[in-house]
């Protein structure tokens, strides 16, 4: 494997270097958009002691030694720059970035879920996390990326519903399936009778966007029994749908409606 280049630690230098030469030229408004620019420049630059520009020092480098290189920067506490990252980026979710999400842990694995994103090569391994991991951030990091390619993980997810493993993260990512289908939106509405939980299912609903929902959520949010937050939620839900609820509700005596209105 090639050295490990500090890049961030070489452009603090540099930087530093020009803010000096150009002290009470800039506000630090103004340095807050010119430092981003001057980092994207700075990867085109060559670094004599490297021989390379820092995005050329890794373009050069193959899939296995892009993610060699992210491993040791990690492991090593080599701050991890940009131009690392974007590389492996541009590969499209290479073979070895997913291997390394079947063996990383903490910091690198949070890492490597970023990188891979919502490439569905990754998704055995993301089920994989959500199996096994007790890291709850991480675990909504992952469900975040396989929302966000909800219908290539449909069925995984509705396997690992059937089976009581995560089924309230299952329900979030089939909520954003876009293909329809019946065996989700009877999950869904299930979920949404059944469970309690009335503004999570609610919104799970409203994300689906089946308006056949309607006539359960309008049923609902008629019910004396439900406090303010609820009722928000519902209505919210019944309008993402294409429907309305008009008939006049006092919740002045609910403390959610107490505490939003600034009346205790």
């Amino acid at each position: 494997m090639q050295k490990l280049i500090d890049f961030d630690a070489l452009f603090d230098e540099k930087l530093a270097e020009y803010m000096q030469q150009n002290t009470g030229k800039y506000n630090e408004k103004q340095w807050e958009s010119i430092i981003p620019k001057l980092y994207q420049k700075y990867g085109d630059i060559r670094i004599a002691s490297i021989g390379d520009t820092p995005k050329g020092y890794y373009e050069k480098m193959t899939d296995e030694e892009l993610i060699a290189a992210l491993r040791a920067h990690v492991e090593e506490g080599v701050p991890v720059s940009d131009f690392l990252c974007r590389e492996i980026e541009k590969r499209d979710c290479p073979a070895p970035l997913i291997e390394l999400l079947g063996d990383a842990e903490g910091e690198l694995l949070t890492l490597a879920v970023n990188l891979a994103g919502d490439c569905v090569r990754a998704f055995d391994a993301y089920f994989g996390i959500l199996a096994s991991s007790e890291d709850e951030e991480l675990k909504d990091t992952v469900t975040e990326q396989l929302k966000s390619s909800a219908d290539a993980a449909k069925d995984r997810a509705l396997a690992f519903y059937e089976a009581g493993t995560e089924p309230d993260l299952m329900l979030e990512i089939l909520s954003r399936c876009k293909e329809r289908d019946d065996r989700v939106y009877n999950l869904l509405l299930n979920a949404f009778r059944t469970s309690g939980e009335i503004p999570m299912h609610a919104s799970y609903l409203a994300a689906y966007g089946d308006p056949r929902a309607l006539p359960v959520l309008l049923e609902t949010i008629d019910r004396e029994d439900i406090n303010y937050y609820e009722f928000q939620e519902l209505k919210f839900a019944i309008e993402a749908l294409g429907g309305e609820y008009t008939r006049a509700r006092d919740f002045t005596a609910d403390p959610y409606y107490r505490e939003i209105h600034g009346l205790d």
